[in-house]
This record gives C-alpha cells, sequence and structure tokens, in this order.
C-alpha cells in the first residue's frame, strides 16, 4: 500500500473545492458522469483504431444508492487506470494549478470555470463527499488500484482485486449533503444533465410486459373469455436517449422525427412548433443542434430561457444569452458544442471569439431557413406569420446581418389580410401613396376596429393600409425609416388622410377668412386647450365634421419608451395631447355657425367633440354618462 500527499502544498485546498467551485453543489454527479462517459468513448476509440485488445461490448454507466451505508456509487465501463494512472492524473495532474487557483481565484471562483481550467472535475466530489474511494482497472493488463482520500491531501493507494475493467467511485456521502443519497433527487439530476449523454446510464431497474410473451386468451365452463395477465420482466431502468435527434443527419430525419423530440424536450408543451431549423456545422468551430419555432405570444419577456445548451450532450445551462443571439432566445430547442466550456462565466462568453462566431453562425442559418421556408411554400408562411412576427420584428432591430437578410421574408400585412415584403409592397404603392414633396407614405394601423373610420377614410382614396400591431413596432418603423430611401411610416388616425398624404390638389373652403376666425375663437372657447389642439381643414363636405387624431412623431416615442425606449423619459411624462381636425365644408360646421344662441352652440360644439372622442374610445367614466344622458335628451 501506498500512503502519501497530493502535490500540494496548501492544505486547505478542500474546503475551498467545497465553498467556491460551484455555486450548485449538484453539479458534481454532472461531472462525474461526464468523465465516465469520456472514458468509456475513449475506450470505443481505441478498440476501433486496433490500439486496445479487448471487446468493447455494450458498454454503460451505472448509478447506485447505498443509504444505509450512506454511499453513492457511479460505475463505468471504461478505459480504467493503473495504479501509476492514479498517481499521474488524480494526485498530481488535478492540483497542479491549486496554488495558483488560491491566488486568483479566492475572491471569484465562483464564475471562473476554475474546474475546467485545472482538471478538477473529479474533485467536485469533495463538495457532498467526506470520503472518496476510486476502484479501477485498466484495459492494459495490469492489476486493479484503490485508492483512497477523506478530504485531506492524504491519499491511500493500494491494489484492489476488481476483475472487471472500468472505474467504480464511491461517495460517502457527508451528513450536510443526504439529499443526495434520496432516490428521486438523483433521478432529477440524471435527468436535468444526462437526459442525453452518449453511453447508456442505469439507475436501477423497472418492471416492464414481456414483450416475447402474448397473453393467453380461454374460455371458462360457461363459455366466457378471459384474458391472462401480461407477464413482467424486471430490466435496466436506462434513464437517458443515448442518441437524440440532434447528434443525427438531417436526411436521416422525417418531420414527426422532429416532434417527437420536441415532445422528448418539453413534455408538458401541447402546442406543436411551427417549424425547426436543424444547426450541423464542423468548420470553423463544432456546433450541432435544433431550434424551433414555437407560437409566439406577444409578451416577450415569458417564452425565454427554453434553448437547452449541451457539450458534448452534456447539459451545460438553459441560459443562453451570449451564445445564442438574444432575438432567438424565445426560441426551443437545443444546441451542442465541444468548443463551448462546460463552467463559465458571463463575461467569459461575451468575450470568446469562437463564441462569437457561433452567435453570427446561427444568425445566418435562422436568415437562411426562414428564406427558403417562405420560398417554399409562401401561403404556409403567411398563415404562420402572427405567430412567429415578434422574433423576425426583434431580430430586424437588434441583429444588422439578420436585418439585411430579412427583406427577403419579411412580411408587411395589410387591414384586408394582404401580404407584401417589402419590395412587393414598395412597388404597389409608390404611385398613389407618394406625397407632393416625393416621399412615400405608407399607412398602417395598430388595430382595425379603433381605427375602422380612419382606414375607411384611406381606403376610399384606394390606398393601402398595414396592419402592425406588435408591442416593438414603433421601434422597427423607425429603424425602417433611417435605413430605407425617402419613406415614411404615419398611422392612420395620427392626422386627416389628406394631411397624411399631402398632394398638390387643395379643397377650397365654403367659409370666407372672417367666418373662419369666427369659428376658430367660438371652438377654442368651449374645447380644452390642455387636451386638444384645433386644426380647420377644408375637405369634402361628406367627410366627419369633427376628427380626432394624435400626432404621430409623440405617440411614437411614447410607445418606444413604453417598450425600452430608453433616454425618452420626457415624452412619457408628457399629457397626452390630441389634434382635432375640424372640416369646415361640413354642414354640421355651418349650422354651429349659423346657430343663434351662443349656448345652442356650445351644446352643438360639445356633442360634436364627444361623438368624436367616442370613437377613439377617449370618452370614460362621468363624461359617458352624461353624454349618453344628453344624447337620450336631445331625441326626446
Amino acid at each position: 500500500m501506498t500512503k502519501g500527499n497530493i502535490n500540494v502544498s496548501v492544505e486547505n485546498i478542500f474546503p475551498l473545492i467545497k465553498k467556491f467551485l460551484y455555486s450548485d453543489h449538484e453539479i458534481f454527479l454532472r461531472e462525474l458522469i461526464s468523465n465516465a462517459t469520456d472514458a468509456t468513448l475513449k475506450l470505443k476509440h481505441l478498440t476501433n483504431i486496433g490500439d486496445a485488445k479487448v471487446e468493447y461490448g455494450d458498454p454503460k454507466i451505472e448509478v447506485k444508492i447505498d443509504k444505509e451505508g450512506k454511499k453513492l456509487h457511479i460505475i463505468d465501463q471504461g478505459l480504467g487506470m493503473t495504479a501509476e494512472e492514479v498517481e499521474k492524473y488524480i494526485n498530481q495532474v488535478a492540483f497542479s494549478g491549486a496554488e495558483e487557483f488560491l491566488d486568483k481565484y479566492k475572491d471569484s471562483a465562483k464564475d471562473s470555470g476554475i474546474i475546467g481550467h485545472f482538471g478538477l472535475g473529479f474533485y467536485s466530489a469533495f463538495m457532498v463527499a467526506e470520503k472518496v474511494e476510486i476502484i479501477t482497472k485498466s484495459f492494459k493488463d495490469a492489476p486493479a488500484a484503490h485508492w483512497t482520500c477523506d478530504g485531506s491531501p492524504e491519499f491511500t493507494l493500494e491494489p484492489s482485486d476488481k476483475t472487471e475493467r472500468g472505474t467504480e467511485i464511491i461517495l460517502h456521502i457527508a451528513e450536510d449533503s443526504t439529499e443526495f443519497l434520496e432516490e428521486s433527487k438523483i433521478s432529477e439530476l440524471l435527468l436535468k444533465y444526462n437526459k442525453f449523454m452518449p453511453v447508456s446510464i442505469k439507475f436501477g431497474t423497472k418492471e416492464i410486459n414481456d414483450p416475447e410473451h402474448e397473453p393467453a386468451t380461454t374460455k371458462d365452463a360457461e363459455g366466457k373469455e378471459t384474458t391472462e395477465p401480461h407477464r413482467q420482466i424486471t430490466v435496466d431502468n436506462i434513464i437517458n436517449n443515448p442518441n437524440p435527434a440532434w447528434t443525427k443527419q438531417p436526411a436521416d430525419l422525417k418531420e414527426e422525427d422532429y416532434t417527437g423530440f420536441y415532445r422528448e424536450l418539453y413534455p408538458m408543451q401541447f402546442e406543436e412548433p411551427l417549424f425547426n431549423i436543424h444547426l450541423n456545422v464542423d468548420y470553423p468551430f463544432n456546433l450541432t443542434g435544433i431550434l424551433y419555432f414555437p407560437k409566439m405570444s406577444n409578451d416577450m419577456q415569458m417564452q425565454k430561457d427554453k434553448i437547452q445548451l449541451y457539450q458534448n450532450q452534456v447539459f451545460v445551462t438553459d441560459n443562453v444569452e451570449g451564445i445564442v443571439p438574444e432575438f432567438l432566445t424565445m426560441l426551443r430547442g437545443v444546441i451542442d458544442s465541444p468548443d463551448i466550456p462546460l463552467n463559465v462565466s458571463r463575461s467569459y462568453l461575451q468575450a470568446d471569439g469562437a463564441v462569437k462566431k457561433i452567435s453570427s453562425y446561427i444568425t445566418r442559418k435562422v436568415a437562411d431557413k426562414l428564406k427558403s421556408l417562405f420560398n417554399a411554400n409562401r401561403e404556409d408562411f403567411e398563415a404562420k406569420w402572427n405567430d412567429i412576427k415578434i422574433v423576425i420584428e426583434y431580430g430586424m432591430l437588434s441583429e444588422e446581418k439578420f436585418f439585411e437578410k430579412a427583406d427577403a421574408f419579411a412580411l408587411y400585412p395589410t387591414v384586408d389580410g394582404k401580404y407584401y415584403t417589402y419590395e412587393e409592397l414598395f412597388n404597389k404603392i409608390k404611385a398613389s401613396q407618394t406625397d407632393k414633396d416625393g416621399k412615400l407614405v405608407i399607412l398602417y394601423a395598430s388595430d382595425k376596429d379603433a381605427q375602422h373610420s380612419y382606414i375607411e377614410s384611406a381606403k376610399a382614396k384606394d390606398y393601402e393600409v398595414l396592419l402592425l400591431d406588435s408591442p416593438i413596432i414603433s421601434h422597427l418603423i423607425q429603424k425602417l425609416e433611417s435605413t430605407k430611401e425617402n419613406i415614411t411610416f404615419a398611422r392612420v388616425d395620427g392626422d386627416h388622410i389628406n394631411n397624411l398624404i399631402k398632394k398638390d390638389e387643395t379643397t377650397i373652403s365654403k367659409l370666407d377668412e372672417e367666418q373662419t376666425k369666427s369659428l376658430d375663437e367660438l371652438l377654442k372657447e368651449v374645447i380644452p386647450s390642455d387636451k386638444f389642439t384645433v386644426q380647420l381643414e377644408a375637405m369634402d363636405s361628406n367627410e366627419s365634421p369633427f376628427t380626432i387624431t394624435q400626432p404621430e412623431f409623440m405617440r411614437r416615442m411614447k410607445e418606444m419608451q413604453a417598450t425600452g425606449g430608453g433616454g425618452m423619459n420626457m415624452f412619457g411624462n408628457m399629457p397626452e395631447m390630441y389634434n382635432l381636425v375640424v372640416n369646415t365644408n361640413s354642414e354640421l360646421v355651418s349650422e354651429i355657425l349659423d346657430t343663434k344662441t351662443k349656448k345652442k352652440q356650445e351644446r352643438l360644439i360639445s356633442q360634436s367633440l364627444d361623438l368624436a372622442r367616442l370613437s377613439q374610445g377617449l370618452l370614460k367614466g362621468e363624461e359617458l354618462t352624461n353624454f349618453i344622458k344628453r344624447s337620450y335628451e336631445m331625441i326626446k
């Protein structure tokens, strides 16, 4: 038997491991199973190239709980180690950087990914164990070895009578970590971190119906049929799927395979995904994965943290900001890359060159896939637009490369249910909706019902009105106006239609200068100036006498601030102001001017204003009650 000290001069390294290495102690199981998987896959490689003269077989990793003995066993059938290799890999390499670790990371080790830096994965066992044993037999013709360490730098190494190839790690669970002796806890962790590990993981056994036994049906004395029960057999309980869909070639998968895998990832998600994107790249970095577009709601925050990040089929995190472009964090699915370290801090990720390349690759791949889906079946793409537009619009705002590619598939729906690409829209409206200064005015509504009368006014002039109703549309409009040449967006209720798209022709007013001045003074006496700016306009006599509009700039700034416009608080604090457009050619306006008594004039103005407010949903509470009461009086 050999006794000795681990190659580290600092004696308090173990308490530091326990305190600093991970904020979450449960990670130890992921680390130990990852090591067992590596040992198994390395053996597979060596047998494939002929360097290991052993039978690879069908190896498993087994996790066993000994509750009475307060032990947790992790057993593999991989490479195994000789006593010399235990000495080298466990006692020396693991702690070669321990002192540097202490100096550099003792204040920030939780975020440092230190285990990845210094090969300390195995030592994460000491976060939950007071003593750890390794019993291992190499695939080489060498005696088995038994290593023991009680959490101090002292260890023992002696021969073992183990006859089967592989390694067994025995954790003597500490008093403060007995939750890891509960079957439910270990099962939960295995499903969380190891659900798709590439080597089968056994955790206990289970009873299933014997597939080779068909229950017989017999008749009793009265001729009634009875069927014997299924015969049960005991099988290993394999908790993982070693060959998940993302590890296969897209050509080998059908649509039902993708849907089935989505169910495996999200068993509690009842809606089918709209479509998927299979990622598969091996240069200039390795990355595989499948992303799914779920049905989107307008609540962007609710969607996040659904993409799972793996490293060689080992679960790392479902917080993928910094790896996946932010606009795609609303998708679901899996990304797997060996180029992303298992333990990383956020600042490390953001600075890492490989991670930046991965992010831009995913952006490009998603854009290309959306373009191919649009080209392959435009009708289907249009039908799904409302469920995916939030992601696409967010991407256009936040990723320049995506914005450039989006012209090929971003859609602009109209209030009549037609869908245009930007180029199609431009060509459709440039003749009719270019104003007298040569600027193209793109009209849009955000609510078909609330803005119905304004939409009808625009349609009466054969103008096209888009329906743009997502929460970030004001930001996107601002971006389009600054990127596309000589265009402006105007919401249909931003002004009278003649003012939204000003043409050379003008309508002559029925009122002379003196009548116009009298009308203006009369209106300003009755209409509250803190809420409305009065505009007198000569329009067609059939147009509404009183129309309420809200200036585009002010409304848009307020909307942008409400959805994270930043730095525009000045607009958010300003009171709601509206324009009251009064049609000087309407019969009602002439009647108001011709009415002899001031009281009746004021009543007609108040009633007309309230009708205009009612049409905009601005009449509420006591004012609405009074309006209804007054209206009944007038029709008696």
